[in-house]
């Protein structure tokens, strides 16, 4: 097996966060990041080798980075693939572009899922306002009106509780292109699979994360789940290894899950390291970011056992992070704080990860 020898380079399109954590990982493996994206800084920039500040549609920036670096990859998928796709020509770039181009549309995802064998809500595109009433009198309600690209932590969204919600819900996103209706779907748990695919096609999953979220963001993942969730993991995991076989995948992605009394529902899919992922960098013996950054390069995927009985890692969001010293002077906190200078309501701004015996 030929692998990156330790001291190449990775490019990593995107700055924030995930390559922030994605740079950890692979700086303490022996290789450097050099960071691509249109602000002049952000989360990565300071622990990366080197930040490039480019358009991400500018193709010949891009393909000038490329070319500067050893293999490339990305940390979020609300990026144009086209110039990708043309740069992954002359330059090693992992995840494939398919899996990008499928996880930034939900119609593209919803029909992708459904051939490799999973099940999903009902769904319906919508296009018009006479589409939405047509919409909405095959699925019912309750259901939930979502644009179809670059919608994210509730973002994009509104919910429709009864047909009388429809003309508020069109007014929010008409503006947004095409939408996709989505039938609301009764669930006792939210979980999620996180999957790393190596070069070789060699498979690992973590233990499955039960979610919970606050106003559509994830506020906290546990590991174990619940026992319901447990039981409709085997049939999760056959649907994700399908994915990543058809997709060829190299790298770490995420699925999310209803779990629903007829089975795992699949919500969606992240071609990339997720944030329900983010227990395993001390919750189990390779995190996402290492098995990311190994696959990329060629090496083989570390185990991903759990390191303790349980884990539980939550989310600091927006004024959260304020409390910094209190988690700080938690000796059973691991704290990680983004960098992040502004502490907006909704926003990100690291998370905490506590392991226990029980």
């Amino acid at each position: 097996m030929s692998a990156l020898p330790p001291g190449s380079t990775i490019g990593i399109i995107g700055g924030g966060q995930l390559a922030r954590m994605l740079s950890m990982a692979a700086a303490q493996l022996g290789y450097r990041c050099f960071i691509y994206a249109p602000e002049d800084s952000g989360p990565a920039a300071d622990v990366c080798a080197k930040w490039v500040q480019g358009d991400y549609a500018d193709e010949a920036a891009l393909t000038t980075f490329a070319r500067s670096v050893d293999v490339v990859t990305f940390e979020f998928e609300n990026i144009d693939p086209a110039p990708l796709r043309r740069i992954a020509e002359k330059a090693t770039l992992f995840p494939p572009i398919d899996a990008l181009e499928i996880g930034q549309d939900r119609l593209r995802e919803k029909s992708f899922a459904t051939d490799c064998g999973g099940r999903t809500a009902e769904w319906a595109k919508v296009e018009s306002r006479e589409e939405l009433a047509a919409a909405i009198e095959k699925i019912g309600t309750p259901a939930i009106l979502k644009t179809t690209r670059f919608g994210y932590d509730g973002k994009g969204q509104a919910r429709i509780a009864s047909p009388a919600d429809a003309d508020t819900a069109w007014e929010a996103l008409s503006g947004a292109g095409t939408l996709i209706l989505e039938q609301m779907v009764r669930f006792q748990h939210e979980f999620s699979l996180i999957i790393a695919r190596d070069r070789q096609g060699s498979i690992a999953f973590w233990d499955a994360p039960e979610n919970v979220h606050k106003d559509g963001i994830l506020a906290i993942s546990t590991v174990p789940a619940d026992p319901k969730v447990a039981e409709q993991v085997p049939a999760a995991r056959a649907l994700a290894r399908k994915i990543a076989e058809k997709l060829s995948y190299v790298g770490v992605f995420a699925i999310e899950f209803f779990a629903s009394a007829d089975g795992p529902v699949f919500n969606e899919m992240a071609p990339r390291v997720h944030n329900s992922g983010h227990w395993t960098i001390e919750g189990a013996i390779a995190s996402q970011f290492e098995n990311h950054i190994r696959a990329v390069v060629g090496l083989p995927l570390a185990s991903t056992r759990l390191a303790a009985p349980r884990v539980e890692m939550r989310n600091l969001i927006g004024a959260d992070a304020d409390r910094w010293l209190e988690w700080a002077s938690d000796p059973l906190s691991h704290l990680h704080l983004y960098g992040k200078h502004e502490a907006r309501a909704g926003r990100k701004m690291g998370h905490i990860t506590r392991l226990s015996d029980h």
